[in-house]
């Protein structure tokens, strides 16, 4: 939340409903008129029983705390209004968390009307819960002060809103407010007034009548325009309109005499009135200043005329020119370049290429969610940004993460500003950014990371997963405005419990804080982190406490308690640092927890996964190799199963994201050794969590099939053991096999006689000699065609329908060559292939049908035999000079 939110929350705490050490009665703190139970899993719970036994004592209760998140809230909601005297109401959720450690909303949907019977309540706290309606009874809370519901789900204010006359402090970001009531300038009292991150598209001229408002965040909201009746705000200090959709502003805001921050970054503002412009006080970054205007009309008719090319899967390059297009690749890639961005005709070209771990360098806890997308020529900047629209696979399972387009310069790997959406009908998700010039990106999901700038002045930084997190900037603090960014790992006290085997070992929210800056602050930054799952102000053993510095790739962790001050209230843990790195709080028994730490931020970056050999009934000698995450296998198989049949999955093994690792077979079988994906006899693999870690290869055997079946087996071995893998989560063997992971049986069958045996290539087939395709996108020969021919099996029939071929021609294949399916296959293939010898797009269309005839291994031979025949036909015209 916002400055002022957090601020009065934490001075609510240090008022006592955080306080460590207050005397407890009947296991929940009652202490004086404060009772806090929103750290108990039951304490709502503990609440009825209270209540029951000591109804006269809480009738007296002015403050308490609950927790959204309790099963019983719903009958507690019934007695909260018979305590007369309450004064502060805290029923906040995001105090559970999932299986993964994200902090879960609130169950709290409505409030009872009676409710409005609280005469004395001034403060009332309702975020992180599932509020789409404010409560009816809110309005009629006469005392109310403070009021916050953010993190919710509001849509809507009542009208009667301004009935809440004493109100100061209204917090309602991360809502979904499309408009304000006009009662809203009834709130005479009002101080702070924080509305960022909704959906807000105008203001009704009644917010000028907040003569008394000194602070207004209208931030991330969608606004084009803003009411003259903001410059009679004449409390204004801080008004903050960035990231909002804004054309333009009055000039009367630079008159408003107190105000000393006015945020109008990341807008559309062409034009800025020069009495703002010229203002110390302003922020203006991140918006097209200067630029001329396009007229509606013209922009509409441009946008109606706009072209649209839609390419096939074997084409690389199209032409964009000055008055714009639409491209959408047969991958499902699309680009928009508006008109202008190109001044003269412009070829394009594009390939999309399999992420190499040696240049494609991800951060600790990335997540790789796309290949890597080439556009060329990367030196030439268009006159406006082209947006690039990538397809990313669906991060089901990952929580509490955002995800970006990252692109590279050539040296080093940058994050876009990105947007995301989900297509309406076929559900898959997108990535959207917007670039002036060319170069490799893909889309990757990486921790939230919260960002800000620090000026002399100071301010406040905090996370927006998990809010009890912040950074307190104090005034003179640094010099020059520094940037800061804040990233928080949530850690599960399950996950620590399992790493450790230690059930009384916790652990907070792992914070990463880094800036732009070498220079350390010069005063002392104040952290607050929350205290481990389970442990409060009240039960608190200091000797058990451990606050870890890191260093930023978690390879060591040191103890630095003794150095720092720490101190707590019921909920957090404070301390100061003038500079930043890791920072992680622990409570154990255990002395040396560094080298614990160590091992469970290991654990945490590795994926347990298991691996699958899978043989097509139809033809054995086809192998489905796959890496899958563990929570995938049974519906990976469960898909499979049709077609496909084999050995259990392997004993499960670790993983890190983007670790190499090979597949070899052994015992009697063999494949092709030039494939550009074979190194030392071996395939080579690179483990992605979230993309298709498989290979559908032809295995061969050298041994005599005809008497009998081979059984061999394959085995996967690491390319070689990262440093930072924990010992135990390594399975090794001694000798020449110590990265050796797993092995899996593979069974050819016995092998009845085949084309190649009797006189003649193609079996008593006689065809001139044929190529298809041509030497620059690569050929198809005779051999590979009989190769290919080799794989097809029973699939026949269907592979030539969807090359062309009628009913007539196949049923007539069928007859002439009955009883014999491999000269059945010959025909088909090598008929089809002579017709269209001399068709250039012959090679796509046998792709394409392999594909629509659910022969995808087929297909991948296809296109690796083309990409090798691209790649000798580069190196000669290299080698020539040409």
């Amino acid at each position: 939340s916002p400055a002022n939110e957090t601020q009065r929350m934490a001075e609510l705490d240090e008022r006592g409903e955080g306080t460590a050490g207050a005397p407890a009665l009947t296991g929940p703190c009652l202490a004086d008129n404060r009772l806090n139970l929103d750290v108990y899993p039951d304490g709502c719970c503990r609440f009825l029983q209270l209540f029951e036994r000591r109804g006269g004592d809480l009738a007296q209760v002015e403050f308490v705390r609950l927790s959204g998140n309790d099963r019983l809230l719903g009958a507690t909601l019934g007695i909260l209004p018979h305590l007369k005297s309450l004064k502060s109401l805290v029923l906040k959720g995001g105090h559970a968390r999932d299986e993964f450690g994200s902090c879960q909303p609130g169950s709290l949907t409505n409030l009872p009307p009676d409710f409005g019977n609280l005469r004395c309540l001034t403060h009332l706290d309702l975020s992180f819960n599932r509020l789409s309606t404010l409560p009816s009874c809110i309005p009629h809370l006469p005392s109310l002060r403070v009021l916050l519901v953010s993190h919710n789900s509001l849509v809507v204010l009542p009208e009667d809103f301004g009935c809440l006359s004493k109100l100061t402090f209204f917090s309602a970001m991360k809502n979904q407010l499309k408009d304000l009531p006009q009662s809203i300038g009834e709130l005479a009292a009002l101080q702070d007034l924080d509305l960022s991150e909704n959906a807000l598209e105008y203001l009704p001229d009644e917010v000028g009548n907040l003569r008394n408002c000194t602070e207004l965040d209208l931030s991330g909201n969608r606004l084009s325009s803003i009411p003259d009746s903001l410059a009679n705000l004449k409390s204004l200090r801080r008004l903050h309109l960035h990231s909002n959709l804004l054309v333009t502003v009055p000039a009367s805001l630079a008159s408003l005499p107190n105000l000393s921050r006015l945020d109008l970054q990341n807008n559309c503002l062409r034009a800025v009135p020069a009495e703002i412009q010229t203002s110390p006080f302003v922020h203006l970054r991140g918006n097209p200043l200067g630029e001329a205007e396009p007229s509606p009309q013209a922009d509409e008719s441009s946008a109606r005329r706009l072209q649209r090319l839609f390419l096939a899967s074997g084409e690389d390059s199209f032409t964009v020119t000055s008055e714009g297009c639409k491209v959408v690749l047969a991958c499902g890639i699309r680009f928009y370049f508006p008109p202008g961005a190109a001044s003269d005709p412009q070829r394009i070209h594009f390939r999309t290429l399999a992420p190499d771990p040696q240049w494609v360098k991800l951060r600790h806890h990335d997540v790789l969610l796309s290949t890597v997308l080439e556009l060329r020529p990367h030196g030439v900047e268009f006159q406006q940004e082209v947006e690039i629209w990538m397809p990313y696979a669906s991060p089901q399972t990952l929580h509490q993460r955002e995800v970006v387009v990252r692109t590279f310069s050539g040296q080093s790997w940058s994050d876009l500003r990105t947007k995301v959406e989900q297509k309406r009908k076929s559900k898959k998700h997108v990535a959207c950014c917007s670039v002036l010039h060319f170069s490799w990106f893909l889309v990757v999901s990486r921790l939230v990371e919260n960002e800000c700038k620090v000026p002399t002045e100071g301010t406040l930084l905090f996370s927006s997963v998990d809010p009890n997190i912040k950074v307190t900037f104090p005034p003179g603090v640094t010099e020059e405005t520094r940037s800061v960014k804040l990233q928080v790992l949530p850690v599960s006290a399950e996950e620590v419990e399992e790493i450790t085997a230690n059930v009384g070992c916790r652990a907070s929210p792992l914070l990463c804080l880094s800036q732009d800056s070498p220079v350390d602050f010069l005063k002392p930054v104040r952290i607050q982190l929350p205290l481990p799952l389970g442990v409060t102000g009240l039960n608190l053993d200091r000797s058990r406490l451990h606050l870890l510095h890191g260093d930023l790739q978690g390879q060591t962790w040191d103890d630095i308690t003794s150095q720092v001050v720490l101190e707590f209230t019921h909920l957090y843990a404070i301390f100061e640092v003038t500079h930043f790195s890791w920072y992680w709080l622990w409570y154990t028994t255990k002395t040396y927890i560094g080298g614990i730490a160590k091992k469970v931020y290991e654990r945490l970056r590795l994926y347990q996964v298991n691996f699958i050999a899978l043989q097509r009934k139809k033809d054995p000698e086809q192998v489905l190799l796959q890496c899958v995450p563990k929570h995938k296998v049974d519906p990976v198989l469960k898909r499979l199963q049709d077609r496909y049949r084999g050995p259990e999955p392997s004993d499960m093994v670790e993983m890190f994201e983007g670790e190499q690792f090979f597949a070899a077979f052994e015992r009697g079988i063999s494949i092709d050794m030039d494939r550009p994906d074979c190194v030392d006899g071996r395939l080579s693999f690179i483990f992605y969590s979230h993309l298709k870690n498989m290979k559908e290869i032809y295995v061969t055997s050298p041994v005599d099939r005809k008497g009998q079946a081979v059984k061999g087996q394959v085995s996967f071995y690491r390319g070689a053991v990262p440093e930072s893998i924990p010992e135990d989560a390594s399975r090794r063997r001694k000798g020449p096999d110590s990265l050796w992971l797993a092995t899996l049986p593979i069974k050819l069958p016995r092998l009845k006689p085949r084309w190649g045996e009797n006189p003649g290539p193609l079996n008593g087939f006689s065809f001139p000699p044929l190529n298809l395709g041509n030497a620059e996108t690569g050929y198809l020969t005779q051999a590979n065609l009989l190769s290919i021919a080799r794989r097809v099996g029973a699939d026949w029939q269907t592979i030539g329908l969807n090359l062309g071929l009628t009913y007539q021609q196949i049923e007539r294949i069928s007859y002439n060559n009955r009883e014999d399916l491999d000269k059945q296959i010959l025909d088909m293939l090598f008929s089809w292939a002579q017709q269209n010898s001399e068709d250039p797009d012959c090679v796509d269309k046998l792709i394409t049908a392999m594909k629509e005839s659910g022969r995808q291994d087929i297909a991948d031979e296809i296109e690796t035999i083309i990409e090798l025949g691209r790649q000798k036909y580069r190196e000669s015209i290299r080698r020539v000079g040409l």
